[in-house]
């Protein structure tokens, strides 16, 4: 099974269109949103080619493609204009027949060590976007934390970057191509 992992697209049409052509390009089965999809929030500026409704368009095209949690930049207005589920805070998901959670971030999961996330066995994972910092680490529970950064306006020094799971691993991935980091269950 593959599948890519991406967040915090906060409404660029250019960060949305190459996600996406690389998603179909991959040849994963699934892309999980981790929320922050239309907006770009008071903090940020204005990333490249911000054009939510655009993105409303091209994402409505993969809506049998994708998961989606929300994130603290999506509202009820923005599931009126999507034919997907977007405003779940968290979810679990159960891969290759392991423990996902996945959520934006803000509320759990950007800080690895917060008493908010759900005891999971070693081998699990959290998914978690917010930061716009890509994090690709094992916790001392034996926990993969994973965040993809950000396809948008990724923070820290950091290329515009998703996450990648295939056979056992997890790697983040520049828009360009370029591995990141990888790290195996």
């Amino acid at each position: 099974m593959k599948l890519m992992i991406a967040s915090d697209l906060h409404g660029s049409a250019a960060a949305c269109k190459r996600l996406l052509d690389t998603f179909t390009a991959s040849g994963a089965e699934r892309l999980i949103l981790l929320g922050d999809l239309l907006y770009h929030g008071p903090r940020n500026d204005l990333p490249e080619g911000y054009d939510p409704k655009a993105v409303v368009a091209m994402l409505s095209e993969y809506a049998d493609k994708l998961f989606c949690v929300r994130g603290n930049c999506d509202t009820e207005v923005d599931q009126m204009v999507l034919p997907f589920p977007i405003l779940a805070e968290t979810a679990l998901l159960f891969v290759d027949g392991r423990t996902w959670f996945a959520c934006h971030g803000h509320r759990s999961g950007a800080n690895p060590t917060a008493n908010d996330l759900p005891k999971l066995p070693a081998g699990s994972a959290v998914l978690s976007g917010h930061t716009h910092i890509p994090v690709l680490e094992a916790n001392s529970d034996g926990v993969i934390l994973l965040n993809p950064g950000s396809v948008s306006i990724p923070k820290g020094g950091f290329p515009a970057s998703y996450g990648v799971y295939a056979d056992g691993r997890f790697s983040i991935v520049s828009l360009d191509g370029t591995v990141l980091t990888a790290l195996s269950i």
